[in-house]
């Protein structure tokens, strides 16, 4: 298997509501969403949003509510004020701000917010791994 990640999903209550919030958070969906689900190009992978009842009978699994269950997701940003920035804008498309903007213990500066959905979402800035021009961010 290589490493590497195509898609990942997040199983959502309601797919209008989240597809409303990632459009407000200037998420543009890729012309293969249907009614059924959304998808979004995002560089190397692809993110999509997919009902909870849909996905579970997909697995074949029932699948607990919607929690971080050990999962964030992470939104990098290129400077230290870029951070509150987002944070605001995802207040403002209807996320619930769970940790504000702060200097971290690994020399970072980052935040929480949670979608509609209960899904936690970081948004830092790491000095120590700075953003390429594509937007993807370096590691080593």
């Amino acid at each position: 298997m290589d490493q590497r990640i195509s898609i990942i999903t997040l199983s959502v209550s309601d797919l209008a509501t989240s597809r409303a919030f990632y459009g407000r958070l200037g998420f543009s969906e890729a012309s293969i969403s249907q009614d059924g689900i959304a998808f979004y190009a995002m560089g190397t992978f692809v993110f999509a949003l997919y009902p909870t009842d849909k996905l579970a009978e997909d697995i074949g699994e029932d699948l607990p509510k919607a929690t971080a269950g050990g999962v964030t997701l992470a939104y990098n940003v290129r400077a230290k004020d870029d951070v509150a920035s987002v944070l605001s804008e995802a207040v403002a498309a209807g996320a619930r701000l769970v940790k504000p903007a702060e200097d971290v213990f690994w020399g970072g500066h980052s935040g929480y917010f949670e979608d509609p959905d209960g899904h936690f979402w970081e948004v830092a800035w790491n000095p120590h791994s700075p953003l390429e021009a594509d937007g993807s961010l370096r590691v080593s």
